[in-house]
């Protein structure tokens, strides 16, 4: 203790000098009954080579201190640095790295990938020689801890509703556990199993927070595959079922690499069902891989355990028809007859697969099979009739889509299929896409007329084509009414900017400000693009302090939006007006006679005395 004390003293007396350290002839005499204060020696030889502390050596915490010096760029003393200098010195700079450590912002890590977690609800430090010198004025015995004891913990009071917030506390643990995900594992010393265990040790997980994990680390890859072996080894973890296996086998498919997507299935056999099977089928469709669809239907008893049955049949079916691939999934269902006899929920999703195709014929051939063979055709599949008529009609002809249509309803009418709300919706988006938006309107006030009802899928076809049409006001109608109608919850975040685009597509910003306070009003959040398009709208129109005016509105919200240099729309610019000089025109003959005329008549009248006015 001693010693330390020496060299706390010869630390508060030295100057800031990298190549001087003191020697033995630099020794510290004391004044016995003055407090035990220090006086430095008048005398300052030249260091030697080989400097020597004499009674003690060089206190550890110096070369990082002067890092830390280096580093936080403080200016160079050339004066020795009194004691309270000092303490004042060590205080500023350890509170500094306290609130570095403690405050850092959530917002920070949006932009970049997020370090690594110590401690399940604390972030991180960035290890620095700055961070170094602040590792060991933390820990060495004359810290700031010893000098000042106000420099506590933050108190719940000092940590901002951010922080608390459960669910912003889960997409810090979610970022952290991507971060660590995303590392590359030749170079790491440890394991991932490791790290994740060093730093993850008191995390309670759950399915939504591996679910956000799964979708921050895209670029993982086959880690993600020692991930799933470290949840399900977890000792205190949560129970790993069907739900939790989908979200990896959605998570490999998408990327397309169904070879680990298959390690995941057999890995969980006993654990997996229907959710995993659906997910593994739908991304197999939708990478344009039908044939491993339907070859999934005879392996799913051997490779995955999974016992065959029509509930199984019926989802291949229908991802496939969903796609395009009526053909892979009728040869499916012919191939397999004798098995599973089809019912009319495959049938009706065969008729909508050829339709999605857009093969017309194929699909009425199929409706003609059906009837013939006894099964009563639905709704559903005249529906998906109706739609492909529409469709091609819009590409070939729009003229002929409502004779075309009108054959179809009539029909249906003929075998007695009644109509629904999804027949009118389909007639009013295929008018609505060609821009008839008054038949449109003609067709859903005669819905009733049929026993049909609109729906919010109803009203916002409609209010989107009278924006569109720039009929503003009686899309602030319909919006009015769809709320009337109790479908209000359905105009979301998404819809909400869907109209906002249309209104800035059409050059209608003031509408698109009232749409937008509404939007607010209904209690969804704007974003960044809504933000950002607005903002790059009305700085196109030159409105520059509406656009700042939204900036300090996103920002007080929280919003992390980014300035951008956007430009100015120049049918939008404001001329200033330019005097225009009148040019001389080369006068006719007719023209030149009546200006002579004109001239010699006021010189004739010249010379006429004037009469006097008469006196009254």
């Amino acid at each position: 203790m001693k010693v330390t004390t020496k060299a706390f003293f010869v630390i508060s007396q030295i100057q800031y000098q990298p190549d001087w350290q003191p020697t033995t002839q630099d020794t510290f005499r004391y004044r016995a009954g003055i407090r035990n204060r220090p006086v430095y020696s008048k005398r300052s030889p030249k260091p030697p080579k080989t400097p020597r502390w004499g009674a003690f050596q060089t206190p550890p915490f110096l070369p990082g201190l002067l890092d830390a010096l280096h580093t936080l760029k403080m200016p160079k003393p050339t004066f020795p640095l009194p004691p309270l200098h000092l303490r004042k010195l060590l205080r500023s700079f350890s509170s500094s790295v306290i609130v570095t450590r403690q405050r850092t912002p959530k917002h920070l890590f949006l932009s970049q990938s997020p370090p690594p977690l110590h401690h399940p609800f604390s972030h991180p430090i960035t290890i620095t020689r700055a961070a170094n010198a602040s590792h060991f004025l933390l820990h060495h015995p004359f810290s700031l801890r010893r000098f000042c004891a106000s420099s506590s913990s933050p108190t719940d009071d000092d940590l901002s509703a951010t922080e608390r917030d459960p669910f912003a506390e889960e997409e810090t643990l979610a970022q952290s556990l991507a971060y660590e995900l995303l590392k590359d594992p030749d170079l790491e010393s440890l394991s991932l199993s490791q790290r994740l265990d060093l730093s993850f040790a008191h995390v309670t997980l759950t399915p939504s927070l591996v679910f956000n994990t799964l979708s921050l680390s895209l670029d993982a890859g086959r880690t993600v595959l020692d991930f799933l072996k470290w949840v399900s080894s977890r000792p205190n973890a949560f129970d790993v079922d069907d739900e939790l296996f989908s979200y990896f086998v959605d998570y490999f498919g998408r990327r397309k690499d169904f070879k680990a997507a298959h390690d995941v299935l057999v890995d969980g056999i006993g654990k997996t069902g229907w959710k995993s099977f659906e997910s593994l089928v739908d991304r197999l469709v939708r990478a344009g891989r039908p044939t491993q669809a339907v070859a999934l239907f005879e392996k799913m008893e051997t490779e995955y355990g999974l016992k065959r049955n029509l509930d199984y049949l019926k989802l291949i079916v229908s991802k496939l028809c969903e796609h395009g691939f009526a053909s892979y999934a009728e040869k499916m269902v012919k191939s397999l007859a004798n098995e599973f006899f089809p019912d009319e929920y495959i049938c009706d999703a065969l008729i909508r697969g050829w339709c999605v195709d857009e093969k017309l014929d194929e699909a009425k051939r199929l409706a003609g099979e059906m009837y013939r063979g006894g099964f009563e055709i639905s709704t559903l599949a005249y529906n998906a009739i109706l739609d492909c008529v529409c469709r091609l009609c819009r590409k070939k002809d729009p003229f002929r889509l409502q004779s075309e249509a009108q054959k179809v309803l009539v029909e249906m009418e003929e075998i007695g299929v009644p109509r629904d709300v999804e027949t009118f919706n389909v007639l009013i988006n295929n008018l609505c896409k060609i821009r008839m938006t008054e038949d449109a309107m003609k067709l859903f006030y005669r819905m009733g007329e049929w026993g049909c009802y609109p729906n919010e899928t109803t009203f916002i076809l409609l209010i989107r084509s009278l924006y569109q049409a720039a009929r503003v006001g009686e899309g602030d109608e319909m919006i009015d009414r769809m709320k009337s109608a109790g479908y209000g919850d359905a105009l979301d975040k998404k819809e909400y900017y869907g109209l906002l685009k249309i209104l800035c597509g059409i050059e209608r910003i003031d509408h698109a400000m009232t749409v937008f306070v509404k939007m607010k009003e209904d209690g969804c959040k704007p974003g960044i693009k809504t933000y950002d398009l607005l903002m790059g709208k009305l700085c196109a129109h030159g409105r520059l302090d509406k656009a700042n005016v939204l900036y300090k509105e996103a920002e007080s919200n929280g919003v992390p939006v980014e300035p951008k240099a956007y430009k100015l729309d120049p049918r939008f610019v404001k001329k200033k007006p330019t005097a225009v000089k009148k040019e001389k025109k080369r006068e006719t003959l007719p023209e030149k006679m009546a200006r002579k005329r004109r001239t010699l008549k006021k010189l004739r009248l010249s010379y006429v005395k004037k009469p006097k006015r008469m006196m009254r």
